[in-house]
């Protein structure tokens, strides 16, 4: 005899064998995915930050998370676009950037700052014993920018520029070039190669600058080591959504893209010691995100492409 007992024992049975199968489905059409990180630092150093996250994200979603590490942000944009890249984290821009360009990509997540905040800055920085006070001070001096699909590092800086009168800051600056990451354009101001760098700032002790004076990667031609006073800030921007964000591709199942979401969230309590290595202390955690919370940073890039387009004329 068939009793609402029986009846609701059936049913739990028919869901935990449709969870099942679910997620025999994706593990069977995606049996590895692939994660593409773009450096902010040396390669090597982005391996070992990453290589724990990355090994707690295979056990928690049951197949193989293979780490790539991309020249640039393009790169990870065209991964994503043709199928090879199933993760991504990118800088807000460059996510902005794929959507305009038609790449099937969604938010997930984005970083939670030391303090629970979830912004940070484009900053100017310039060596402190220099007499630069201000822009204005740097006509005709050597811009050290960091990839033209960086938020911070290029397009907030233009935008930034643009505000104070500077439309074309080719023509505004001596040089301006490309370092290719974050800790590029520091160095490259460290070893007056440039007289000023864009970069990324949330705050005395949560920046590129900072990663680097910890680990000791700055030093004056004697050998000694550079301050946190060495440097000083002459430009900040307005709060950016950011800074890094985590997408994945659109096609992918909900079940899997339910699980990638939850082992982020999970991860500064789940596996804390994967989680520092990868914060360096600097992040608390990760905080829920969507696409559209990043429809302010695509009108941006709009702005900086038509100044683009109007130099070219």
């Amino acid at each position: 005899m068939i009793n609402r007992r029986s009846m609701l024992l059936a049913a739990a049975a028919l869901a935990m064998t449709a969870s099942a199968a679910a997620a025999q489905d994706y593990r069977t059409k995606y049996p590895e995915l692939t994660f593409a990180i773009v450096p902010a630092e040396n390669a090597s150093g982005v391996t070992e930050r990453w290589t724990p996250f990355v090994a707690y994200l295979s056990k928690e979603l049951g197949v193989k998370v293979n780490l790539r590490i991309a020249n640039d942000y393009a790169a990870v944009i065209e991964g994503q676009r043709s199928g090879n890249i199933q993760i991504a984290a990118y800088g807000s821009a460059s996510f902005a950037r794929a959507r305009l360009t038609g790449v099937k990509t969604d938010a997930f997540a984005s970083d939670l700052n030391a303090d629970g905040g979830t912004g940070y800055y484009s900053v100017f920085f310039v060596n402190a014993k220099t007499p630069f006070k201000t822009i204005d001070d740097l006509k005709g001096k050597n811009l050290g920018l960091v990839d033209p699909n960086s938020t911070s590092g290029n397009n907030v800086p233009r935008f930034e520029l643009d505000k104070l009168g500077i439309s074309d800051a080719d023509a505004y600056f001596g040089k301006v070039v490309f370092t290719g990451s974050h800790e590029n354009a520091i160095l490259a101001l460290a070893q007056g190669t440039v007289d000023v760098a864009a970069n990324q700032w949330t705050s005395d002790d949560d920046s590129t600058l900072a990663q680097m004076l910890t680990k000791g990667m700055l030093k004056h031609a004697d050998g000694t080591p550079f301050k946190k006073d060495d440097f000083r800030i002459i430009h900040k921007s307005a709060p950016i959504i950011g800074p890094s964000m985590y997408a994945y591709s659109s096609d992918l199942p909900d079940d899997l893209k339910a699980a990638i979401a939850k082992a982020f969230m999970e991860s500064p309590t789940k596996d804390k010691a994967a989680f520092d290595r990868l914060s360096d202390g600097q992040k608390k955690g990760f905080h829920a995100a969507t696409t559209k919370d990043w429809d302010a940073t695509i009108e941006l890039i709009k702005f900086v492409d038509a100044l683009r387009k109007k130099k070219a004329s």
